[in-house]
């Protein structure tokens, strides 16, 4: 005959047996979020690594390097590109890229790759001061004398 343990020890035993459970379970969780940093800084890790062999590699064949490019629309752009000693003009759109126009590059080349933005801001600021100038002079011609 076996004797059955008294009911308060019982519940200390289930309470234990719970409690090794969810500790389990805390132990799992960590593991998978420990593999799951030690993945997403391995991909980091990689990723830059990568970029650096990139730039490190030399040119091989064509040398290609994009002059200028211009917006004409809202996914429709017209680019300058040198391959070797031509520039080629490309029309670029959603999945399409034409040929617009070839000829010989100039000798006295541009040092800069992109060059649309250095000639834009000269204008930019010119038409700002412009703008803010006339809207000074609008405000002070509508302005009435005030009289003390």
């Amino acid at each position: 005959m076996s004797v059955a343990p008294p009911p308060h020890q019982n519940n200390a035993i289930d309470a234990l047996g719970s409690g090794s459970d969810a500790f389990i379970g805390m132990a799992m969780l960590g593991k998978t979020a420990a593999a799951l940093a030690f993945v997403i800084a391995l991909i980091l890790l990689f990723t830059a690594l990568l970029k650096r062999w990139q730039n490190l590699r030399p040119y091989q064949g064509a040398h290609l390097r994009v002059i200028t490019s211009t917006a004409v629309g809202s996914r429709e752009r017209v680019v300058v590109v040198e391959i070797e000693d031509t520039w080629l003009v490309l029309g670029v759109s959603g999945g399409r890229i034409t040929k617009l126009h070839e000829r010989p590059a100039p000798e006295d080349r541009p040092l800069e790759a992109d060059t649309s933005t250095t000639s834009d801001a000269p204008r930019f600021s010119q038409r700002l001061a412009q703008a803010l100038a006339k809207n000074r002079r609008k405000t002070t011609d509508s302005d009435p004398p005030q009289t003390p």
